[in-house]
């Protein structure tokens, strides 16, 4: 309209004009300048604005992934801090067993140390030399010393378990000091992830206050929808290796009705329902809290694991033949561009990236670029 207006005008100022419309031409001209002036002030908003949103969604990118990287790291510490105390109760169980045998064994322990210091002091010699028949000295010998022997031996045993036993409590030591150590990188990567979290709630309140400022909130969503099919189109069939890699496991389309599902929530929103952002569901959005694991639906390789615009932290996998499967939303990416998966292997973990008001996971199945209702793909 704006364009039609100024041609218009323009084409009125290009005219042949007579002397008496003078005061008329300069009245149009100073339209002319006002009007230029307006689409000036109004390319110069839209520019500011277009880098702004640039700006905010670069941001938002950042603090995201960071909220991943966190959300990761805490994940392997508190699989590390399991690991340590798994180590520490098996240790704690192997020091009880020998507490136990040694307290049975105080005793004997004792007695057989004076047995052995008697036989050291000579009292073998005694028992040969008070016999009243010599030629049995041989034969008493012998047996003192088989006693001897057996003793020390008994002695040694009950010494070597003492011997695990410290051991047992130096590593039980050790594995409290590595698991305290481990327990404050914890306590510490999951403030930083609480502070990381906060701020990206900063960051997309900044970023939704100026998509609603320019009134362009739908056509981002359309440039979104139009980066993300440009997305699957450069990723389709992106690893030449995956029909040989998969002729072990069933085609993806003979799953059809029995997949399993990445999350058992409900379905908040199913295929072509209208979704909060202004625009219809090409998947299912999933209720699932902050945190929760993510499933593979089936076999396949990684073919994209990153952060996409009006998706967030994206992971998508290649199942071959032109089937992919996409999750969204997500809070952390636990596999790598490349990774090859099972169905049922944890993947990523939930969360709210990409802009989205509230938790949960989004989920999209794709066949050559296009969308599928994912509804009678799963088991019920």
């Amino acid at each position: 309209m704006l364009f039609v207006l100024l041609f218009g005008v323009t084409h009125a100022v290009a005219a042949p004009v007579l002397p008496q419309n003078a005061e008329r031409e300069a009245e149009a001209q100073i339209k002319l300048d006002t009007l230029r002036a307006e689409i000036a002030t109004l390319s110069a908003a839209r520019a500011e604005l277009a880098a702004q949103r640039n700006e905010g969604v670069a941001a938002l990118r950042e603090i995201e992934t960071r909220v991943s990287g966190s959300a990761r790291r805490l994940r392997e510490l508190e699989a590390g801090i399991d690991t340590q105390n798994r180590l520490l109760a098996e240790r704690e169980a192997e020091r009880i067993v020998l507490q136990k045998t040694l307290g049975h064994s105080r005793e004997t322990l004792a007695n057989l140390l004076r047995s052995v210091y008697m036989i050291g002091r000579g009292e073998s010699l005694k028992a040969l030399l008070a016999r009243d028949r010599i030629s049995d000295s041989s034969r008493v010998l012998a047996y003192y010393r088989y006693l001897q022997r057996d003793r020390l031996n008994r002695v040694q045993a009950l010494l070597a378990e003492l011997s695990d036993l410290l051991a047992i409590e130096q590593v039980i030591a050790t594995t409290k000091s590595t698991l305290a150590a481990e327990q404050q990188k914890e306590h510490v990567q999951s403030a930083q992830l609480a502070g990381d979290r906060l701020q990206r709630q900063a960051v997309l309140a900044e970023f939704d206050a100026k998509l609603k400022e320019g009134g362009t909130r739908l056509a981002a969503l359309g440039r979104d929808e139009q980066d993300l099919l440009r997305l699957l189109e450069e990723l389709r069939d992106i690893f030449a290796d995956i029909p040989k890699q998969l002729d072990a496991a069933q085609p993806f389309a003979t799953l059809k009705g029995r997949l399993r599902r990445p999350h058992a929530g409900s379905v908040r929103v199913a295929f072509g329902q209208g979704i909060a952002t202004g625009r219809l569901s090409e998947g299912w959005l999933l209720d699932a809290e902050a945190g929760d694991e993510v499933h593979a639906v089936a076999p396949g390789r990684v073919a994209f694991a990153d952060w996409l615009k009006g998706f967030g932290l994206l992971l998508i996998l290649d199942h071959g033949d032109g089937y992919m499967s996409l999750y969204a939303q997500n809070e952390s990416l636990l596999k790598d561009v490349g990774d090859w998966v099972a169905a049922g292997d944890v993947i990523s973990t939930v969360g709210a990236s990409g802009g989205a008001a509230q938790t949960g996971l989004y989920i999209e199945l794709r066949y050559q670029g296009r969308p599928l209702d994912p509804k009678p793909w799963f088991a019920r």
